[in-house]
């Protein structure tokens, strides 16, 4: 079977891996916060800007270990830099918006709000924008996964609904959303830099987050400097630097529906988590939760895999075409 590669250059198959090894590892972020909070006083904001300049740091030092490559395709400075501050701007909203719907109404209602409003607007906005269709089967797996996460987050628990929250939760949703369908826009075109928007999107983001971190207090106060150390270069290291440059990478040859989905394996992970690690306790409502989820993620991938193509072309008016 021979393998699908798209204009961006990177294989299908292997956009879908990065994606799979993504949604684990920001599955593993969650439990690493709840581990840094134990362990420090350090607050929502100083914890993500730290993630994020950690982050950028790594990635940098590891662009520096390999020789620089231009794209194939030279990519106008316009489109580049409007290109990363448009995905700063969504990661801030996302994770920003997201710890605040957090604080405001809770873990719950928060999670099922974003990530399962996240799927919705994508697929809304990639049929209405990039001109992707879902089919009877794709719309099928998002219904499943939706229903898979509402079991996972509600499931056995009272939860109480903030209208404030819900409101940062939807925001948080469109900041996801404009991020991957940016990513998938872009990455169409050929000559777009995965790594370079990583790197980009990191430094916008930090820049955006350290008023607030500065607020909160930058520097934590801990009885276990060692530990939080070692947690600190973890979150910067495996859910940051190395999941953030193999989505960027992997969202610029997947269908944007299909990206929303496969990240739905960050909240399965992190229940895995809980259980192993935080002592938390397995429910029968957990377990299908999670069966649904893993099969319409599974679902979905083998229907991507499968068809291995490039989406019908974005056509746009001409007075926009230099800007994409």
């Amino acid at each position: 079977m021979t393998t699908s590669h798209t204009a961006a250059g990177l294989p299908v198959g292997r956009g879908l891996l990065y994606l799979f090894i993504t949604g684990a590892a920001w599955g593993t972020a969650g439990a690493a916060a709840s581990l840094v909070y134990r362990a420090s006083d350090m607050g929502a904001f100083a914890l993500s800007f730290w993630r994020c300049a950690l982050g950028l740091v790594l990635l940098l030092a590891g662009r520096g270990l390999r020789p620089w490559t231009r794209p194939a395709t030279a990519e106008p400075l316009v489109r580049r830099a409007g290109r990363v501050l448009a995905t700063g701007l969504g990661l801030a909203v996302f994770q920003t918006a997201y710890f605040a719907a957090v604080e405001s109404t809770g873990l719950a209602v928060a999670t099922v709000v974003t990530l399962g409003a996240g799927p919705v607007l994508i697929a809304l906005g990639a049929r209405l924008l990039l001109g992707e269709r879902l089919g009877a089967g794709g719309i099928s797996a998002v219904g499943g996964a939706l229903a898979g996460l509402a079991v996972l987050t509600f499931g056995g628990s009272t939860a109480t609904v903030r209208p404030a929250g819900v409101l940062l939760a939807l925001l948080s949703a469109a900041g996801y959303g404009a991020m991957t369908l940016l990513t998938r826009w872009w990455g169409r075109g050929g000559g777009a830099d995965a790594s370079g928007t990583t790197v980009g999107a990191f430094a916008v983001t930090g820049l955006c987050l350290l008023p607030f971190a500065l607020h909160e207090g930058l520097l934590p106060h801990t009885a276990h400097p060692a530990r939080l150390l070692w947690l600190m270069v973890y979150i910067a290291a495996v859910p940051t630097a190395l999941a953030y440059a193999l989505y960027f990478a992997g969202a610029a040859v997947v269908r944007s529906a299909t990206v929303s989905v496969i990240m739905l394996l960050e909240p399965v992970t992190a229940a895995v988590l809980a259980v192993a690690l935080l002592g938390e306790r397995l429910t029968a409502t957990t377990a299908a939760g999670t069966l649904l989820l893993l099969g319409a993620v599974a679902g979905l991938a083998v229907s991507e895999a499968r068809d291995g193509r490039e989406p019908a072309p974005v056509h746009l008016p001409e007075t926009q075409r230099d800007f994409r």
